[in-house]
């Protein structure tokens, strides 16, 4: 009997270690889900832009209208530094409820302020109503600019009669804001624009094609030499201001091929981060060109040359560049 006994139990813990063996062979050699794991992160990431929102509405911000401030940026930590406090201060005071976005390009192409204005709208769109296109050193520094929504129109805040440097009738760079439904209704800015300069004016073709009036701050008590701070140094940090290929041609007439519906790029990665008690949230931008339509992307910086110091005091001194558009 106890050896009848003693052969059940051998074959019992026998067949235990068998399907031990086999079951851990089936998870090890079983795949696992990568897709699962993908979703999980981008579900993380895509909760990135609802945090941000529902973090202001947690402030108790009485404007209804959400603004995205979108801040082309490359290698300007110092004016970033500068400015990023003073915008909270100026904005608190008006209730807005705002989001600070640094549209940080880091590929190798020439700095490109709108497509990263692009890019910043498309990354931003399902949460915010409306966005304000912020130069990083540009700073308000009169309380009678306002920030609220621009329901009418598209609002620019740096007019020529306040811009400390840009005094031509169709300038609207420097602080514009402009909702939603009308940034996508003239399907963003041009993505032709390399380097420095214009981009702006070919917009303000684009807005007066599609029957949008530019309005401005009224009734300012400052004017060009106190209502903004204008912080950058020319002498420290040179303006790409270079032509080449047919640049200079192709730049000077209106775009209707280039805009939000095809931009090019790559986000690399978005970083939460804090100046000063301002949250804020930093976007690396990859941009890519096509060099076939576009190849002034890459080309010999002769930035200060003689051409180039001759072009920028020209606009400065109320050149009409974007007439002839």
């Amino acid at each position: 009997m106890d050896n009848i006994w003693r052969s059940i139990r051998f074959k019992y813990i026998f067949a235990c270690i068998l399907i031990t063996f086999v079951t851990s062979c089936i998870i090890s050699i079983a795949p696992i889900s990568i897709d699962e794991c993908k979703c999980e992160t981008n579900a993380q990431a895509n909760q990135h832009l609802k945090q941000v929102a529902d973090e202001a509405n947690r402030h108790k911000k009485t404007s209804q209208h959400r603004l995205a401030l979108l801040v082309p940026f490359r290698d300007r930590f110092e004016e970033l530094l500068m400015f990023v406090p003073h915008m909270q201060k100026f904005l608190d005071k008006q209730d807005i409820n705002y989001h600070i976005f640094i549209l940080n390009q880091v590929d190798r192409y020439r700095f490109n302020r709108a497509s990263l204005i692009n890019v910043g709208f498309l990354e931003t769109e399902k949460a915010f109503d409306y966005i304000a296109m912020h130069d990083v050193d540009l700073l308000p520094m009169n309380d009678q600019l306002s920030y609220a929504f621009p329901s009418t129109g598209p609002h620019h805040i740096s007019s020529p009669d306040l811009h400390p440097r840009y005094h031509y009738y169709t300038f609207i760079g420097g602080i514009l804001l402009i909702k939603r439904e009308h940034f996508l209704q003239v399907n963003g800015m041009s993505n032709k624009y390399w380097g420095w300069g214009l981009e702006d004016d070919e917009f303000y073709v684009r807005l007066k094609e599609a029957g949008l009036s530019v309005s401005r701050p009224q009734n300012v008590s400052t004017g060009t030499h106190n209502t903004f701070k204008h912080i950058h140094d020319r002498n420290h940090r040179k303006r790409d201001m270079v032509k080449c290929y047919n640049q200079r041609e192709v730049t000077r007439k209106r775009d209707r091929q280039t805009g939000l519906n095809n931009v090019s790029y790559k986000i690399l990665d978005t970083i939460k981060m804090t100046i000063t008690d301002t949250p804020l949230t930093v976007i690396n931008i990859s941009l890519q060109c096509d060099k076939s339509s576009t190849p002034w992307c890459e080309c010999e910086k002769l930035v200060g040359s003689k051409d180039a110091r001759s072009k920028e005091k020209k606009k400065v001194n109320g050149s009409k560049v974007a007439t002839g558009l």
